[in-house]
């Protein structure tokens, strides 16, 4: 059933489940044939193991075909899921999240990483929130410099003040893709960027950082992105 789905053929599909063959059981990775017909775009397939599928057995195996769709790129499968009532925010388990260094967790984050404007939109009118990720989407669609992905994240609550802790400052993690780039810092500016923060040094007029500490280097920004 799992290469049934694969292939996308529906009335192999059918014949199979006619026969018995169980739509919830998972493969030595975790995958269901519900994710395998997502993450190929297979529409009709997909139709008929919704249904079929148990939300239970797929909580427990730790991904939603949501992620499945998004990392495909097939926005009409997400569409398809989610008016199926399929959640926009469930999270990657743990155990599926070690499996990226980014330690990614919502199917945002898969749409957005793709550079997929269409299906993260469809995600984020669907109630997707925007800042779940150890990195932060906005923090992706910057890097990749599509104003288009960027604004629409903007326009759902991205947190433009997001930073990750790799240096004792605040100094937000988005600005470092927006220095060279006007038309992306007033996108920032014109959203709630707190400009204060670049000048936030919670030393003060004490001793800093020994000379040594890490912080920004590109190694760090490379293994944080």
């Amino acid at each position: 059933l799992f290469d049934a789905a694969a292939s996308g053929n529906p009335d192999i599909i059918s014949l199979l489940l006619e026969y018995g063959a169980d739509p919830n059981v998972p493969t030595h990775t975790g995958h269901l044939p519900i994710h395998r017909a997502a993450y190929r775009g297979h529409l009709l397939a997909l139709e008929q193991l919704i249904p079929v599928t148990k939300k239970e057995v797929i909580k427990e195996s730790g991904m939603s075909p949501l992620h499945s769709a998004a990392a495909g790129g097939h926005t009409q499968c997400l569409d398809l899921l989610l008016s199926s009532g399929f959640d926009p925010n469930f999270m990657l388990h743990p155990r599926v999240r070690r499996n990226y260094d980014d330690e990614r967790r919502s199917a945002l984050f898969f749409a957005v990483s793709n550079n997929d404007v269409q299906s993260a939109r469809v995600l984020l009118e669907a109630g997707a929130m925007a800042n779940q990720d150890p990195v932060n989407c906005l923090q992706v669609a910057m890097r990749l410099g599509n104003y288009e992905l960027i604004n629409t994240l903007l326009r759902y609550g991205a947190n433009v003040n997001y930073y990750s802790r790799v240096n004792t400052t605040h100094f937000p993690s988005a600005l470092q893709y927006a220095l060279k780039d006007e038309v992306m810092l007033r996108m920032l500016l014109n959203n709630g960027y707190d400009v204060q923060r670049c000048f936030d040094c919670p030393y003060g007029q004490a001793s800093h950082v020994p000379v040594d500490y890490e912080g920004w280097t590109a190694a760090v920004i490379k293994d944080v992105v």
